[in-house]
């Protein structure tokens, strides 16, 4: 039986963690928020089949820290937090689970901001809204900006062209050979722009009608899904799974540049290093894929798709900024952009606490309501 408080300690510092249940509707959920020093905590809320409720403690726990530092870095006035919704959303989405969970999210009077992520859509946030104003990624009709992924693929390709300028000091992707992995919402997306910019593009997916798709609009290349990782191209973009590089895979890459819209690309820390003593640029992924997270930071305000795009286009300049500092500091990329939001992190704990003469964070509360 895993210790509750134990897996929070290890998971890093954490403000909040809200565990919510509703029984009548079938609601078992987990909020976490990890840091508010830059503003609310904003992040998706995730529904998945997790094996048990441990696993999906340990994912929101997570999510929810990896929010704070892609806030940080994207330079948003924005916290981290995460949701997970324990259940399988093939089967078991309704109305009332999601306005129950809207209740959870409004009690947390805005130190919490939800949006679509991984099993769940604009549908459900819609519902969502039903309840509580605390809600981004909903429908335009509503007022919102809708799906937020072709702003995390234009984010994506941004951190990309940051990535060739780097290795290979080139303005474009032209003649390079870019591999896929995963035609998802980002991943499908950020063929136009590969495509557009003149890259020479290989795809693979699980799903064989989105590879067919991709084949007849866009004239890409199809590598089994087994053997993209290891593809002979320039640049790797891994936009599926997590944790795919790792001690059985890096040592078979053969990319220069690794650079996609996965979340959690490296399966452990260290795996950085390993990758910079190979001479394999790594653009770490929470520095790439913020574009979706601009986006809904913009639908806050008085929603703009042209603003939106601007600021995804600053991903270009945040990438640069953490290949600087890998480079003057002699540390890897990964290393470096947690260094860059820890940095800001720290700036702006300190401009407050010497404003208001106390420190602004609070860790380690735990709230379980049941209703």
């Amino acid at each position: 039986m895993y210790k509750l408080f134990d897996l929070i300690e290890k998971h890093g510092e954490h403000e909040e963690v809200v565990v919510c249940y509703n029984k009548h509707v079938g609601l078992k959920a987990i909020i976490a928020v990890h840091n508010t020093t830059l503003g609310p905590a904003l992040g998706g809320t995730r529904m998945w089949n997790y094996t048990s409720d441990e696993d999906a403690l340990i994912d929101v726990l997570r999510l929810s820290k990896g929010m704070t530092y892609k806030a940080a870095v994207a330079g948003l006035n924005l916290g981290g937090g995460k949701a997970v919704i324990i259940g399988n959303p093939k089967t078991q989405k309704t109305e009332a689970l999601f306005r129950a969970f809207g209740q959870y999210v409004h009690s947390m009077n805005g130190r919490y901001i939800t949006a679509e992520d991984v099993g769940t859509d604009v549908r459900n946030m819609e519902w969502v809204y039903t309840e509580t104003p605390w809600v981004t990624g909903i429908s335009r009709a509503l007022g919102g900006s809708g799906d937020p992924s072709p702003f995390t693929a234009h984010g994506v390709f941004m951190g990309m062209k940051a990535s060739v300028k780097e290795k290979f000091n080139a303005d474009s992707l032209k003649g390079m050979r870019v591999a896929v992995q995963g035609l998802g919402h980002v991943g499908y997306h950020l063929l136009a722009h590969l495509v557009g910019d003149g890259a020479e593009v290989v795809v693979t997916d699980l799903d064989g009608e989105k590879v067919k798709k991709a084949e007849s609009e866009f004239n890409v290349k199809v590598a089994a899904t087994d053997k993209i990782l290891f593809s002979e191209c320039e640049v790797l973009a891994p936009c599926a799974l997590g944790a795919i590089l790792n001690d059985e895979t890096i040592p078979k890459v053969k990319a220069k540049i690794i650079c996609g819209g996965a979340n959690n690309q490296l399966a452990e820390t260290r795996h950085g290093q390993v990758l910079k003593e190979l001479g394999i640029l790594y653009a770490p992924d929470y520095v790439v894929n913020a574009g979706g997270l601009m986006n809904v930071f913009v639908e806050l305000e008085t929603y703009s798709k042209k603003r939106a795009l601007s600021k995804t286009e600053t991903i270009f300049d945040n990438a640069t900024a953490v290949f600087q500092i890998s480079k003057e500091e002699n540390i890897p990329t990964n290393v470096a952009a947690d260094r860059l939001a820890e940095r800001r992190i720290e700036q702006i704990a300190r401009l407050r606490a010497i404003h208001t003469g106390q420190n602004h964070r609070t860790f380690g509360t735990l709230k379980v309501e049941n209703r």
